[in-house]
């Protein structure tokens, strides 16, 4: 889960993390650990097929600056927790930065049923087994500002997807 669609990547091509940078991450990423048939993502025709795994977005369009509101993430909520109640087989759950972390756990219901100090904290490469057994894996997100910075890199995100094909294998 990630952030919202970027503008001239998911807005443009309908299909998030598709057609942009960070999309060329996830999926190179997913290809790797076996939960894509091609390592890249260009358009929705593509002929990427998607195994044990599920893209999703904690806001419904761009926001101006890749940044969106307090306001724009509460409207776009019921959506999210509409899409995860659909999903009813759940085991891991990767998010893509701290907006994404805190939008699962209020659409999940985590962010009201657990106190503060019993909600998992944020950091790249956290995992917590919540209560329900879900596996939350938290990962910076692969902005070209973490990325060309080297506040993420690529063994680091690796890390993050080798995780979540462990616990479905484990």
């Amino acid at each position: 889960m990630g952030l919202a669609p970027a503008a001239h990547g998911g807005n443009r091509t309908g299909r998030v993390f598709t057609g942009d940078s960070s999309g060329d991450w996830l999926y190179a990423a997913l290809h790797r650990f076996g939960f894509a048939n091609q390592a890249s993502s260009r358009d929705r025709d593509d002929g990427l097929r998607l195994t044990d795994c599920y893209v999703t977005a904690a806001a419904r369009c761009a926001p101006p600056g890749n940044k969106p509101t307090v306001r724009e993430l509460e409207r776009c909520r019921p959506y999210l927790a509409a899409e995860l109640a659909l999903l009813d087989r759940i085991r891991v759950v990767v998010v893509l930065g701290r907006i994404a972390y805190e939008s699962w756990l209020k659409a999940a219901g985590w962010w009201t049923s657990l106190p503060p100090a019993q909600r998992p904290r944020f950091g790249h490469a956290a995992v917590t087994r919540m209560p329900d057994g879900t596996v939350l894996v938290c990962s910076y997100h692969p902005s070209r500002q973490n990325t060309n910075t080297g506040r993420l890199t690529r063994a680091m995100w690796h890390r993050v997807f080798q995780e979540a094909r462990g616990v479905l294998e484990g």
